[in-house]
């Protein structure tokens, strides 16, 4: 199989799926390790397809369908990040990133599409396995999260509920 007809059932595989891949599952596809499709992945973009990468590997980048709001929080360690992020999908928000402001890099952002509690428990796991740190951990916990909400009245208890709990700084 040549490169471009690899990059093909990238693409093909990408379209047809609803939920992300990891790059480990297409390389296992394609018979190239997982690099080659990191690889793979770049030149895609570079020719114009949208393609977000998230925790549990690659998507197509969708519409977005609700309402779009930005919440800044903060929180100590892993607990305090994942009752923070239960919190947010339980009330029907879905959480698409999250943000932080470096001091050299400016705003560094991590795609999440985050839509349930389950996604919640696989970013979680994931993070664990890497032993990487969240971003937030490199602002002292504050940390802006963008929001896709189904309605406003969800959005309003989410904030509600982020207040009470003290994750909340503010929000937009």
């Amino acid at each position: 199989m040549t490169a471009a007809e690899r990059r093909e059932i990238i693409k093909e595989t990408l379209k047809s799926q609803s939920e992300a891949i990891s790059a480990s599952k297409l390389a296992s596809m394609t018979n190239v390790s997982r690099q080659i499709i990191v690889g793979d992945i770049a030149l895609l973009r570079s020719g114009g397809m949208e393609i977000d990468s998230t925790p549990r590997g690659y998507i197509i980048h969708n519409e977005i369908k609700g309402i779009m709001h930005q919440v800044v929080c903060t929180h100590d360690g892993d607990t305090g990040m994942i009752e923070e992020l239960n919190t947010m999908v339980d009330y029907g928000c879905s959480v698409m990133n999250v943000m932080v402001e470096h001091p050299i890099y400016g705003s560094l952002t991590g795609e999440l599409h985050i839509e349930s509690r389950y996604d919640v428990s696989l970013f979680s796991e994931e993070i664990k396995k890497s032993e990487a740190m969240p971003l937030s951990a490199l602002t002292e916990g504050i940390h802006t999260h963008t929001l896709c909400c189904s309605s406003e009245d969800g959005f309003k208890k989410v904030v509600e509920i982020l207040k009470e709990k003290g994750f909340l700084l503010s929000y937009k």
